[in-house]
């Protein structure tokens, strides 16, 4: 008799619930009415929306103090979890003094609506310098992620958080389901062992190669483009997804593969963010998680591969999801395949590689990249975005 499928435990056991339904929101909600009310921003209300559905699990809140200094300084949760990027919620001098600690306060976008709810337990100031030179590895403003911290304000809140509302703004609804929805999915599918694939770019050759040799050794691909907040230059969201439909449905095995949109905000925290990426993943309910070259990387501030190395200071149990290492991939036309340099004795004459300035440029001025890089329909998708962004300058 076949054991049945069941989904991996999320990150420290449980997977973390804090949506509010019926009565209870309800009620909620008219409490919130009343309480000191905080404006989030787009990186805030996508957190608080991934903390509530156990997206970042095992957080059940924004960090307090303990919880932070020790992410920081030691890539841990107090407790000792493995956990590498601060989650934290940050206020103004002038907001902090008006709060005390044990009351609640309501949590809310722009617009005014309630999204939700967080009984504070912490306040504390930062070491923003520290934070971008232990997390990022670099203090320089160049860098995106070290540019928003640095403008973001001075004290911290801490404490546990209840959705009440989803925002209001979401984004391909189609796409959107919680950590839940997929572990169910993935039983329902019979998938035993899932890959994850972070993107926040079209998929060209190089990352189908990758794909499709992780699912030579899985069951499923959960394909998981972030459709949070980027830098302005990466390309939208929307392009992104319609690239995607394009290529799964001409390239893909449709009951092998499962597109699903993760809502955070990308922090270009190298390193540090692979393992960010892999542990929300795992509380998805995938077993594997592929890391490419430079894996959440900008400009040169990480090494190729640096986000390859960082998992070897962590035992694999602490992680409870296994890495899939993939060198850079490209074509080469003597092996007339995608290759890489494992699996390749070619000079470099023979590949065909194209920087990302290079394909920018060709599809501003109308020309498909060719084959060997990307797929016909994934290409003729970003010539239109391009031939629209020109039109709209």
């Amino acid at each position: 008799m076949a054991t049945p499928v069941r989904n991996i435990p999320a990150h420290g056991g449980t997977l973390v619930n804090r949506v509010l339904r019926g009565a209870e929101r309800e009620q909620a909600l008219k409490r919130a009415a009343s309480f000191p009310k905080i404006i989030l921003s787009e990186v805030a209300i996508s957190d608080l929306e991934m903390i509530a559905v156990g997206a970042f699990s095992p957080l059940t809140g924004f960090m307090n103090a303990q919880d932070y200094a020790s992410v920081v300084d030691k890539m841990r949760l107090a407790n000792g979890l493995v956990w590498s990027m601060p989650i934290t919620l940050p206020v103004s001098e002038e907001m902090a003094a008006s709060l005390k600690v044990g009351q609640e306060i309501a949590l809310a976008e722009p617009s005014g609506l309630i999204l939700g709810t967080l009984r504070l337990s912490d306040k504390f100031g930062y070491d923003k310098r520290k934070e971008a030179v232990n997390v990022y590895r670099t203090d320089e403003e160049a860098h995106p992620g070290v540019a928003r911290l640095y403008a973001q304000p001075d004290v911290l809140l801490g404490g546990e958080i209840a959705l009440l509302n989803r925002p209001s703004d979401i984004t391909f609804p189609t796409y959107r389901r919680d950590p839940a929805e997929v572990r169910r999915l993935i039983v329902e599918r019979g998938w035993r062992r899932v890959v994850g694939f972070q993107t926040r770019n079209p998929i060209h050759r190089a990352h189908e190669y990758i794909q499709k040799s992780a699912l030579e050794i899985c069951d499923g691909l959960l394909l998981h483009p972030l459709v949070g907040e980027t830098k302005q230059d990466d390309i939208s969201a929307a392009v992104r997804m319609r690239s995607y439909e394009a290529i799964l449905s001409a390239y893909y095995p449709a009951n092998r593969v499962l597109l699903s949109v993760y809502p955070a905000a990308m922090r270009y925290a190298g390193p540090r963010e692979a393992i960010f990426h892999a542990i929300a993943r795992k509380n998805y309910g995938c077993t594997h998680f592929i890391v490419g070259r430079d894996h959440a990387g900008v400009g040169k501030y990480y090494g190729t591969y640096d986000a390859q190395l960082i998992f070897d200071e962590f035992a694999p149990e602490e992680l409870g999801i296994t890495p899939l290492f993939f060198e850079h991939s490209f074509y080469c036309r003597r092996c007339e395949a995608m290759v890489t340099s494992k699996t390749c004795p070619h000079d470099n004459s023979e590949h065909v590689f194209l920087s990302g300035t290079q394909v920018r440029a060709m599809l501003s001025q109308g020309q498909r990249p060719p084959m060997e890089f990307t797929r016909p329909e994934v290409a003729d998708i970003l010539i239109e975005a391009a031939r629209a962004d020109k039109q709209g300058a």
